[in-house]
């Protein structure tokens, strides 16, 4: 990697390479030029003749509502698959990529949505995969392996041990070890797709600081986000997809929100969250004393009232999760009591959670929420089994039937039938049939852990509605997410962990990201 490439002094600093590179990083004419590109698959039309141009020294923000066919686009522009008709010109010249690594070797490198990490090796390993050093017989070097692995983590101030199994790190840090993986390749144009969907507040910096210092030693980006305050804190301009077609480009300084939200949708949405003019609550749902367990959380105690949004705020590693799911009855705790309606219950199973009236939606869909591989019906109702079996031991189909369109309908899932597997359908409308899953096992409490996580924008104004119906059911709701925008938009309290502590509580007449950082971060405590 060529040392012009400097990291940043610290996550969320100011970085070297933005103090030596002053200034936005003028343009200097196209280095990519995507000419009538088409994708098909069977039954679907991906991406439609899109034609645009992405500049030197540019980030071009990608935007859509989910199965717009970004990722597709992405996933053409990156070698991963090939399209049907088109062209590719790069820096003047027509290309064609039979591989990712066709790709990489002509300059353009992709930092996937979804992690491309093998989780069983080493950090060094995953960075200079299929370009480790070797000597005789093909044998790795693994001594000058680990040594430059340390110096290009190093050069990005990341304090990482190259011998470091991936899977141990913590979902935050493999996202920012994708980022550098594709740095590793020193490409010209890095495409990124959800960078930030895994990352904090501090951790987000971290990689906006270093994403802004490499464009202005005249890389290009192009970056895919649903997170529409970093299309406007980032991106020179705008291109938005819809239905698999290129719907226009905007200079991002001469557009609202509202503009970009409209283009994306069709319709216009003026506010995607709720309007909680005052904090709501209706006597005691849930209340915690006490939580514990070793290396995770210590001392947790919080009260949630029947119809209150509560959020739970920190960083990555607080322990927001770890609290959750040790109530959910999944994980164990070492101490602590939990109260339904001001009655004692004991909980040391998901099955007890649930027959209790306690719901939990895990932060990661695809591996831990849903299986992709069945159908809609059958994820509806995986919690809910008993509901649907007959004293014979059979399962009563037309009952699931009837319940599942109407779920489908009520959480408008878009979807031609209830018995498409889960995997065929959008990021979005997989999020959505997550939470139609477990609000449909008529809980008293419901903790949604990053409920939004890598949504559109339009599906997650259908869920955030959904989320304010449950409320004004009397369903008490916590939030756990990282997106401060989303939990100051949409709770009642925030609760913010450091250290695996409960530190602060924040009213709604108090909220503000300034304060909820100040105690995520440790400078504050109450």
């Amino acid at each position: 990697m060529d040392a012009e490439i400097t990291p940043c002094e610290n996550r969320g600093g100011a970085s070297i390479a933005s103090l030596l590179f002053p200034g936005t990083g003028a343009c200097m004419g196209d280095l990519l030029s995507v000419e009538n590109l088409k994708k098909s698959f069977p039954g679907v039309l991906a991406v439609a003749d899109v034609s645009f141009s992405l500049r030197k020294g540019e980030i071009l923000a990608l935007i859509g509502e989910n199965g717009a066919g970004k990722s597709t686009l992405s996933q053409l522009l990156g070698g991963a698959i090939r399209p049907d008709s088109g062209r590719i010109v790069l820096e003047g010249r027509e290309v064609s990529f039979a591989s990712s690594l066709d790709a990489i070797h002509s300059g353009i490198a992709m930092m996937f949505q979804e992690l491309s990490l093998i989780g069983g090796l080493s950090i060094a390993e995953n960075i200079f995969a299929n370009r480790q050093p070797t000597g005789a017989l093909n044998g790795i070097k693994w001594k000058k392996l680990y040594a430059e692995t340390a110096d290009f983590l190093k050069r990005f101030n990341v304090s990482m041990d190259p011998r470091q199994v991936v899977k141990r790190l913590y979902k935050g840090d493999q996202q920012i070890l994708e980022f550098l993986k594709a740095m590793s390749t020193n490409p010209k144009l890095l495409i990124l797709d959800e960078p930030t969907s895994s990352l904090t507040e501090t951790e987000t910096a971290y990689l906006l600081e270093n994403i802004r210092a490499l464009r202005s030693q005249g890389m290009s980006f192009l970056y895919i986000t649903h997170k529409l305050s970093e299309v406007f804190k980032m991106s020179d301009r705008v291109i938005v997809m819809r239905d698999g077609r290129y719907v226009g480009v905007r200079n991002t300084s001469e557009c609202t929100e509202g503009d970009l939200i409209a283009m994306m949708v069709g319709r216009e949405i003026t506010n995607i969250y709720t309007k909680r003019s005052a904090p709501r609550g209706n006597g005691e749902c849930l209340r915690v004393e006490g939580f514990t367990r070793r290396d995770a959380f210590v001392g947790a105690s919080f009260r949630l009232e029947h119809g209150e949004i509560l959020g739970l705020s920190g960083l990555v590693g607080s322990g927001r999760t770890e609290l959750a799911r040790a109530i959910f009855g999944v994980d164990r705790r070492d101490a602590g009591m939990v109260f339904l309606e001001g009655r004692e219950v004991q909980i040391s199973t998901a099955h007890e959670a649930i027959r209790r009236g306690i719901a939990y939606l895990t932060e990661d869909r695809k591996d831990l929420g849903l299986f992709l591989n069945m159908a809609i019906r059958d994820n509806l109702i995986a919690p809910s089994l008993e509901r649907f079996t007959a004293p014979t031991g059979f399962m009563k189909n037309r009952a699931i039937g009837d319940f599942a369109a109407a779920r489908v309908k009520e959480f408008s899932i878009v979807t031609p039938s209830v018995y498409k597997k889960l995997n065929k359908l959008s990021g979005g409308n997989q999020q959505k049939c997550l939470v139609a899953t477990w609000a449909s096992t008529d809980p008293k409490v419901i903790f949604l852990d990053e409920p939004t996580r890598g949504v559109d924008v339009g599906s997650r104004a259908d869920i955030y509605a959904k989320i304010e119906e449950l409320s004004g059911r009397g369903i008490g709701i916590v939030i756990i997410s990282s997106d401060l925008p989303e939990l100051l938009g949409m709770c009642d309290r925030i609760l913010v962990m450091h250290h695996g502590r409960i530190v602060g509580e924040v009213p709604r007449a108090d909220f503000s990201e300034e304060l909820i950082l100040s105690y995520a971060t440790g400078v504050k405590s109450s």
